[in-house]
């Protein structure tokens, strides 16, 4: 997945302001739509575990994405809903993934559909959480990701027509809940945050757009965003809620 610049993002961070500790994130009003899916972690016929072409021969390692991650299949690292990484002896983490491309059911988010997603984000340093699309080599989209060394930025990426912004609020940080709601429009992706419209892309994906859900967890090798503390053997973020809706 490619990142904004760490300058961007750093100027945005200077410039919040520090505030009292926000209230919980309110519930994510439903889109219109039916509800097509709604994930089950534990499903073997929704997800495939520990594999994905996104990363090369697909998997189970990604180091020219500055990833430290090495994916595994087992069931304890992604499919209950807690999405793990350890740290091996050889300076890689077992790390979790799922997604869709190649499960049973092979579901595929299309043009117009909303994504909505409840989260509790990590807290250590070298996290790198992320629900994202694929397909074919691209039809990437980055309903979010996040680094815990700028506790209070978002990341929100459209790499199908480019489009994108670092968004920043004080209730984003470590260990929060977040709601993020994504829409998939031909002409514009729309971002919520917390019930809040934060961006529309006016770039979009096209009409016949369609590509695979991955959640995951990563591990930052130090290029654009530092590694996990010596000290620290383990990290964690939730995904409580999955769904999507379609006109």
């Amino acid at each position: 997945m490619t990142e904004f610049s760490s300058a961007l993002i750093g100027w945005i961070r200077r410039g919040l302001t520090t505030g009292t500790t926000p209230p919980a994130p309110p519930a994510q009003a439903r889109p219109s739509g039916r509800l097509v899916f709604a994930a089950d972690f534990s499903s073997y016929d929704q997800w495939v575990a520990g594999r994905t072409w996104a990363y090369p021969k697909g998997g189970p390692t990604n180091r020219g994405d500055d990833k430290l991650d090495f994916l595994v299949s087992d069931p304890a690292y992604a499919r209950t809903g807690t999405f793990r990484a350890t740290r091996r002896r050889d300076g890689l983490w077992n790390a979790g993934l799922l997604t869709t491309e190649g499960s049973a059911r092979d579901f595929t988010v299309r043009t117009g559909d909303t994504l909505t997603a409840r989260i509790r984000l990590p807290v250590e340093r070298g996290a790198w959480p992320a629900i994202w699309t694929w397909r074919d080599g691209g039809n990437e989209i980055d309903v979010f990701e996040y680094h815990p060394d700028e506790p209070h930025v978002l990341e929100l990426s459209n790499h199908v027509r480019r489009g994108g912004r670092c968004y920043a609020d004080r209730a984003i940080r470590p260990g929060a809940w977040v709601d993020v709601s994504v829409e998939f429009g031909a002409a514009s992706v729309i971002w919520w945050v917390n019930g809040v419209r934060v961006h529309a892309d006016r770039s979009g994906v096209g009409r016949g757009w369609f590509a695979h859900l991955i959640v995951n967890l990563s591990v930052s090798a130090g290029d654009r965003h530092p590694t996990p503390d010596a000290s620290v053997s383990s990290l964690s973020y939730a995904v409580d809620q999955l769904c999507v809706y379609r006109p």
